[in-house]
């Protein structure tokens, strides 16, 4: 069929024209795109306000599969409405944060769940209100990488919201991260309201799932001209453009922009299988999109239900995979059917980038970084790595770090062709790069790391710094690069931190209790230490000698540690940023007698290396 002949989405979405007579959209509003590279030079998309940011994902515009998909998503938010794709919110504003890429068979790269959350947490960290991804990972059960998790909870807690494909395998399946709490998830169906047969549906989804048009859905090709193309990829951007109407439809009543208050409105409206049967009620997940149900609303300023502080479990992370009238075999080949064999990567699935309206200044700003992990090496390339197995000698290893380490001590200069590393669970999520007059002495610290891991069982080390670019791996993983601060680089063993907090106390209690506190920053709370909070809990874990101090005052009163929180700060310095981390005890023998007792400390993480500030202070809830 032409694509001139392809319905327009005025056409497919009820109520749409009445939404646009209210608004077109809001420049204060943001949608981060997550998905392939955009052509901004597309005619429908020139005039948009669209910022890219820099992530793992580098390349100019071309005309592969990736950039199709990005292109196309961006354009059924951002096509301006005097061109050939009319978006549906042409004036709010977008970020592009690509994360898929192409292999060389011109098929979509999937992107890994640490990748996924680093853009996650990006797009939140440049004012997003929406994130679009039109793609997911096949899952057997709502579980994803907890570094995942902590981003999708990220957003919950700062009334972000992610729409996310629900997965073209046709199956009562789930897809991270449409299944994850907060997240709308999204299918799709045509013009009719019937559930096309290739979306997913599942239990998860008739409580935070959506039916939205999804077939032949119109958008823009990368060097200019359309096509039409079905999926829940297509589907997933019509619902984000929807909500960033529904928030620019909120402030224009005076109202402060809420997105969980949207979807909320989105799901309560929605036309469910009792309005309009259909043969299998689980197909229609929790309804179809009623546009002028969920508009009028808003316009009442009814009260809807808020999900912000929801709470999300460990999760692993593929994406769903986009479905064409007549796919290329190639395309076929790409969804999370093979999840088996890429179990921790997510795949387009018809996956979308999410565009950021809230104010986004295109500004790319310094990103601070406190992170915990362990210490590694990869030299990048083969060339790289068999060069220097030449210069250490005839039978030499490279690989093995013992070797590598006589190497570096005869020719230390050498520890700056290698990259060095820092990893999580023997996964890298950084390059380290020094750089400066100084980098010579920071690069002795990464080699006396290397070995007190080898040598002394060091477990962690904390690497402060900057993000500034990216590199490729022997692997082909793409890590970012973090420029090092020499001071606040630390090595240390769980057992021996301990050890220098405790003393020689014969307190086996307090010394449980500092252990299990770092235990828990280790493993219940790891993170990527990009975010305000998540460097002060770092950085808290790094100097625990006030936490020592508070584990002594706790168990004098015979208390558990029960949770750990790291909440703004009201009071801080000029020019600063604090956070204050919470630990809360509680008394097992008394739990129904006695009251929780907080203890609060604050953190100042405006400098690259944060700082304690002020005393502890403690207090009793209930």
């Amino acid at each position: 069929m032409p694509t001139a002949t392809r319905p327009t989405l005025a056409s497919i979405i009820p109520g749409l024209q009445d939404l646009w007579a209210e608004t077109l959209g809001d420049d204060r509003i943001c949608i981060a795109i997550l998905d392939g590279i955009v052509d901004r030079a597309h005619p429908s998309l020139a005039g948009a306000n669209l910022t890219p940011l820099e992530t793992l994902v580098s390349g100019a515009t071309n005309s592969k599969t990736a950039t199709q998909h990005g292109t196309h998503i961006t354009s059924i938010i951002f096509g301006q409405h005097k061109e050939q794709i009319q978006g549906i919110a042409p004036n709010c504003r977008g970020l592009i944060v690509p994360i898929f890429a192409e292999t060389e068979a011109d098929a979509i790269a999937p992107c890994s769940q640490i990748d996924l959350a680093r853009a996650i947490l990006q797009a939140a960290n440049q004012g997003a209100n929406i994130i679009n991804i039109s793609g997911g990972q096949w899952s057997a059960s709502p579980e994803a990488d907890p570094l995942l998790a902590n981003a999708v909870q990220y957003c919950a807690d700062r009334n972000i919201l992610i729409v996310a494909a629900a997965g073209n395998e046709g199956c009562d399946c789930l897809h991270i991260p449409g299944a994850l709490p907060s997240v709308l998830a999204v299918g799709a169906m045509n013009a009719e309201g019937m559930p096309l047969d290739f979306s997913n549906w599942g239990d998860r989804y008739q409580i935070q799932g959506i039916l939205a048009p999804g077939e032949h859905i119109l958008g823009a090709i990368p060097g200019g001209g359309a096509i039409a193309n079905s999926g829940t990829s297509y589907a997933t951007p019509i619902v984000s453009g929807i909500a960033a109407l529904l928030l620019s439809l909120q402030l224009k009543q005076g109202q402060k922009p809420d997105p969980q208050a949207v979807r909320s409105a989105i799901l309560q409206t929605a036309i469910t299988c009792s309005d309009r049967p259909v043969p299998d009620c689980r197909r229609i997940l929790a309804g179809r999109l009623n546009v002028r149900g969920a508009m009028s609303l808003i316009l009442q300023g009814g009260i809807v239900m808020s999900n912000a502080n929801l709470e999300l479990g460990n999760i692993q992370l593929p994406i769903a995979e986009e479905v064409n009238p007549q796919p290329p075999p190639e395309l076929k080949q790409l969804p999370d059917r093979v999840a088996d064999a890429i179990a921790t990567s997510v795949q387009p699935s018809s996956v979308a980038p999410s565009a950021c309206g809230c104010g986004c200044s295109g500004k790319g700003q310094v990103q601070l970084v406190y992170a915990l992990g362990q210490l590694g090496y990869d030299f990048g390339t083969e060339a790289r790595r068999d060069s220097i197995a030449q210069h250490m000698g005839e039978g030499a290893n490279p690989q093995d770090p013992r070797q590598l380490l006589a190497y570096l001590d005869e020719n230390p200069w050498d520890a700056a062709a290698i990259i060095w590393t820092l990893s999580l669970d023997a996964t890298p999520i950084y390059a380290i790069q020094p750089q400066g007059a100084y980098s010579d002495r920071v690069y002795e610290r990464l080699i006396q790391f290397l070995r007190e891991q080898l040598t002394e069982g060091v477990e962690r080390v904390s690497i402060p710094g900057i993000l500034m670019g990216q590199v490729m791996l022997m692997s082909g993983q793409v890590v970012p690069v973090i420029v090092p601060t020499l001071r606040c680089m630390y090595s240390w063993t769980t057992q021996a931190l301990v050890e220098t907090v405790c003393g020689s106390s014969p307190d086996e209690s307090a010394r449980q209790g500092v252990e299990n506190f770092l235990e828990r920053v280790y493993y219940e709370l790891r993170n990527l230490g990009m975010t305000p909070q998540e460097r002060a809990i770092n950085y808290a874990a790094t100097n625990a000698f006030n936490v020592e101090r508070i584990f002594e005052a706790a168990l004098r009163e015979e208390m558990d540690l029960d949770a750990i929180e790291v909440k703004r700060s009201p009071i801080c310095r000029s020019n600063s940023e604090c956070w204050e981390v919470l630990l809360t005890f509680f008394n097992p023998k008394k739990v129904f007698e006695q009251a929780r007792k907080v203890y609060r400390f604050t953190v100042d993480v405006s400098d690259v290396c944060p700082v304690m500030v002020g005393k502890v202070r403690s207090w009793f809830v209930r």
